[in-house]
């Protein structure tokens, strides 16, 4: 693996990209893994589902321990981020469709709007201190 190009090229963007592209990242391979898991549920895979749920789970726990508590919209997206792996947990046991996709449809949605604030913050830069 260590041999392989593409693996090299996505280590070196990892390690060097910016926090605020880091974050997009992460809510890309949530999303992903959130769709895998909708696919290997469909597929009645439950293997497959666990393991793509331990992933967005671990994802969101890693929202939450980087969140900056004195900010008020940190409190509220913590709540937002328990409520969502709290439906993780029960689309994990049940084995559910329906809190499985709300989640992954939250996730789409924290992602677009991540995005959105990135292309707005490029375009209006803060003036340096």
């Amino acid at each position: 693996m260590a041999d392989n190009p593409y693996a090299k090229y996505a280590d070196n963007a990892l390690f060097t990209a910016p926090k605020e592209e880091l974050a997009l990242m992460l809510y890309d391979g949530a999303l992903k893994f959130a769709n895998q898991a909708v696919t290997a549920l469909e597929a009645k895979d439950y293997a497959k589902v666990n393991e793509m749920i331990i992933r967005v789970e671990n994802i969101i726990i890693e929202f939450q321990m980087t969140l900056d508590k004195k900010y008020e919209v940190s409190n509220n997206l913590n709540l937002l981020y328990d409520y969502m792996y709290r439906r993780l947990l029960d689309a994990n046991i049940q084995k559910e469709m329906e809190p499985l996709v709300e989640v992954r449809d939250m996730i789409r949605e924290l992602r677009d709007t991540w995005k959105e604030a990135m292309k707005l913050a490029k375009q209006n830069p803060l003036p340096m201190q």
